[in-house]
């Protein structure tokens, strides 16, 4: 028999249900957006957010995807010579990843990043790469570790191909 505490986290698309008032990842332009923008942007087909809900439905975490497309030029020049000499890549954006801060070191930013590669890459939309903007150093370094590369002139600005996203669910 399974109880509501053996009960595995779930990612969603985040609803009207979901109680975003509580939610708190210490970052205020991070909780503010979750709080009063991301059910706007849902209804407005600017970004798909999704919400990690544990068995007692506290929102552990979030973030968005959306569409998105790089200058050519932006990329390293190894990836540049592999790809045709579109002005423009198309892209995916992972624009916002949060966890509540009461919740942290629970694996759970890993989590919600894992989720967010498997949809982009199970999408039907074409996509070159997964696209991710750090918003400190600290954010940066999960992202490279967890194989995300930085734009050249841009270390902030990281993305991971779509080619190495499907080997990982592959």
């Amino acid at each position: 028999m399974t109880t509501e505490r053996d009960a595995a986290p779930r990612v969603e698309p985040l609803r009207p249900h979901h109680d975003r008032a509580a939610f708190d990842c210490g970052v205020e332009p991070l909780d503010r957006y979750f709080r009063s923008q991301a059910g706007q942007d849902a209804r407005r087909n600017l970004a798909a957010p999704f919400v990690l809900v544990l068995s007692n439905g506290t929102v552990a975490g979030y973030y968005t995807l959306s569409a998105t497309a790089v200058p050519l030029p932006e990329l390293p020049p190894e990836i540049v010579r592999k790809l045709p000499r579109y002005p423009l890549v198309p892209a995916t954006l992972l624009g916002r990843l949060a966890v509540d801060r009461r919740l942290r070191g629970r694996g759970f930013g890993r989590f919600l990043l894992a989720d967010a590669l498997f949809r982009s890459v199970r999408s039907e939309i074409a996509s070159f790469a997964v696209i991710v903007e750090a918003k400190d150093d600290e954010a940066r370094r999960f992202y490279e570790r967890e194989s995300f590369l930085p734009f050249p002139d841009q270390p902030r600005r990281l993305f991971r191909p779509m080619a190495d996203v499907a080997a990982l669910f592959g």
